[in-house]
């Protein structure tokens, strides 16, 4: 088995897909898959698939193919998500409010177990079943819940100060959906979403 370190982010970004394509398949009942059915479910080549898995060991029977089951197991265990994984979202204006009411992330074995705003007066506006409080008291909860991963939906320029304390609270990774790049110790890990970046990729290819 590779070390952490040595496994390419891509990699661990694709566990993620296979384990979509295995709940369903376990969902309609498969109790096995070929290494060919599974990468085609999941738009990669065969041999990318078994590369990306013999990261992790070796699995599966030749002629049999993977057990759905087992390999759903150990894929969760990889990527931490067989248990409910505690996250805060930092930043509840339409977007931090919009995710608040998204109901996915348990299902993935993410919980949002709480949001902060420096506006105090957004939790009467926002109708979710998440508490919602003061950016004041974030380093407080992150300590006493041992969070290690946050969301951030803040405006640009707060985004670096935001990102700031919460590693020194503790987080070590962070969801950014600011439109900035952020600058954090190496043992931090950043994936950044921009959608107005992502539309102007889009756009390269619409003629």
């Amino acid at each position: 088995m590779s070390s952490q370190t040595d496994i390419p982010r891509k990699s661990i970004y694709r566990l993620s897909i296979y384990q979509r394509c295995l709940e369903r398949l376990k969902e309609n009942g498969l109790k096995t898959v070929s290494s060919n059915a599974l990468a085609k479910a999941a738009g990669v080549k065969s041999t990318q698939l078994r590369k990306d898995l013999a990261h992790f060991g070796q699995f599966g029977t030749r002629g049999l193919g993977y057990n759905v089951e087992a390999l759903v197991e150990v894929i969760t265990g990889v990527l931490g998500t067989n248990s409910l994984l505690p996250v805060i979202l930092v930043g509840v204006g339409n977007l931090g409010a919009a995710l608040l009411r998204y109901r996915g992330f348990v299902k993935e074995g993410f919980e949002i177990s709480a949001a902060f705003d420096a506006d105090p007066n957004r939790a009467k506006l926002v109708k979710a079943n998440v508490p919602v409080m003061e950016v004041s008291l974030m380093a407080q909860f992150v300590n006493e819940n041992n969070v290690k991963i946050a969301i951030l939906a803040v405006p640009s320029e707060t985004a670096q100060e935001v990102a700031n304390n919460l590693v020194k609270a503790g987080v070590q990774a962070l969801l950014n959906f600011s439109p900035t790049v952020l600058k954090t110790p190496d043992d931090v890990t950043v994936n950044s979403v921009d959608l107005a970046l992502e539309l102007e990729h889009l756009s390269y290819f619409v003629k």
